[in-house]
C-alpha cells in the first residue's frame, strides 16, 4: 500500500500545484484536497499515471475533519491553510479563526487517528518578526526579541505552539515545519504581490529594507520532499527555513518591476496602509509595513545541510520570474534603473559609499 495524504487549503494556486505535483509521485496512492471552498480553478491533471483525487469541502474549524481522515485512512497531512488572507471573507477575526481554531481542529483529529505517521505545516519566516534591532540573519533557533503582535505573523507563532504541543503528545507521528519567505512566482497570490502590483509603491522614507524570497517551484519541491519519506542521509523532520540564496533591496525590486516609488514619513504611510485595507485596495497589514521598513533575513544552512535541498532559485532569480509574468511599469525598468544610476553618479563618491554602507550594515 502507498500512501494516503490529505492536504488542507487546496483552493489556492500553492495548495493546486502541491496537490498536481504529489500525485505524481510514485509512493502516493491517494491523495485528499480540503477547504473550506472549492478550488477556483480544476485541479491539474498530470500527464502519464497519476494517483487519484478526492476533494471535500468542509471547514477546518468543525470536527468533520475527523471523518475524511478515518474514511480514507490517512497516514499524512500536510497543511498549508494557515494563510495572511480568508478565503470569501476579509474579516481579521474569521481568518484568525481559519489559521488558529481550523489548526487546533485537524490536530485534534490527527492525535486520535492512529494511522497518521507524519504531519508537515506551513509556517511563514514571519514568526520572527521585523524589528530595528533584529539581528542580521535569524536562524531556525534564533529567539525574535520582538514576537508578532497580531496579524498572520502572530496567528503562524500560535499554529507552530500547538504543533510543537502535537508532537509532544504523539512521538510517533514525524513533525515537518516550514517557515517559508514571501512567495514570489507567475502565480503567487499573496498580500506582498498585491503590493508589488500598484502602480506606484509606497515606502517608508529613510529605509531600503533587504527582503528575501522563495520561488514557489522551491517551495512546491519543499513540500513534496517533506510529506514523502526522507532520502538517504538526510532528514525530513524539524523546523526549516525555506529562502532562495542572497538578498534584494526594496529599491532594487521597484527597478526590477518598472515601478517608481513614493517614499512617505512613517505615520503618513501607516495612515495609507489602514486606508487601503478598509477599501479592500490591497491587504497591506501593520506586519507587511514592519517588513517593508525593517526588512527580514534568514539563514537556510539547516535545508541545504540537514533537509538536503538546495533551492534552485536565488532570491533575485525568483523575483526575476515574478516580475516577467507582471504588466509592464509606469517606467522601463532599464530607464528606471539607468536613472537612478545617473542620480547617483551627479550626487558623487560620498552618496554612493553612504548608499552601499547603508544597504550592507549588519543590525545588531
Amino acid at each position: 500500500m502507498g500512501m494516503v495524504v490529505l492536504v488542507t487549503g487546496v483552493a489556492r494556486h500553492l495548495g493546486a500545484r502541491f496537490v498536481a505535483e504529489l500525485r505524481r509521485r510514485p509512493d502516493v496512492d491517494l491523495v485528499v484536497g480540503v477547504d473550506v471552498q472549492p478550488p477556483r480553478h480544476p485541479v491539474e491533471e498530470p500527464d502519464g499515471p497519476a494517483a487519484p483525487y478526492r476533494f471535500h469541502q468542509l471547514d477546518l474549524r468543525r470536527p468533520a475533519v475527523a471523518r475524511v481522515i478515518a474514511e480514507h485512512r490517512v497516514d499524512t497531512v500536510v497543511h498549508l491553510a494557515v494563510s495572511a488572507t480568508g478565503l470569501g471573507s476579509t474579516n481579521r477575526s474569521s481568518v484568525k479563526e481559519s489559521n488558529v481554531i481550523g489548526t487546533m481542529q485537524l490536530l485534534g483529529a490527527c492525535q486520535k487517528a492512529p494511522g497518521v505517521r507524519r504531519l508537515v505545516v506551513k509556517s511563514t519566516t514571519g514568526v520572527y518578526g521585523s524589528a530595528p534591532r533584529d539581528p542580521a540573519v535569524f536562524t531556525e533557533r534564533t529567539q525574535p526579541k520582538n514576537l508578532p503582535g497580531g496579524g498572520f505573523a502572530k496567528d503562524a507563532v500560535e499554529v507552530e505552539g500547538y504543533v510543537r504541543g502535537f508532537a509532544r503528545r504523539r512521538p510517533d507521528v514525524a513533525v515537518t515545519v516550514l517557515r517559508f519567505a514571501n512567495i514570489v512566482g507567475p502565480g503567487a497570490d499573496t498580500p506582498l504581490v498585491e503590493y508589488f502590483a500598484l502602480p506606484v509603491l509606497p515606502t517608508v522614507l529613510g529605509y531600503d529594507p533587504r527582503l528575501q524570497f522563495a520561488h514557489e517551484d522551491d517551495v512546491v519541491e519543499v513540500l513534496c520532499r517533506a510529506a514523502l519519506p526522507p532520502e538517504p542521509d538526510t532528514v525530513n523532520t524539524g523546523t526549516f527555513n525555506l529562502a532562495g540564496e542572497g538578498v534584494l533591496l526594496l529599491s532594487q525590486c521597484a527597478r526590477r518591476l518598472g515601478r517608481p516609488t513614493l517614499p512617505l514619513l512613517l505615520p503618513a504611510i501607516s495612515w495609507m496602509a489602514a486606508l487601503a485595507r478598509q477599501t479592500r485596495m490591497v491587504d497591506f497589514s501593520p506586519e507587511q509595513l514592519r517588513l517593508l521598513t525593517h526588512g527580514r533575513v534568514v539563514d537556510t544552512a539547516r535545508l541545504r545541510e540537514t533537509f538536503g535541498y538546495r533551492p534552485r532559485f536565488t532570491t533575485a532569480e525568483a523575483f526575476a520570474d515574478f516580475a516577467a509574468a507582471q504588466s509592464a511599469g509606469l517606467l522601463p525598468p532599464a530607464r528606471l534603473a539607468a536613472v537612478t544610476d545617473g542620480l547617483a553618479a551627479l550626487l558623487g563618491p560620498e552618496y554612493a559609499r553612504a548608499a552601499r554602507s547603508h544597504a550592507s550594515r549588519p543590525r545588531s
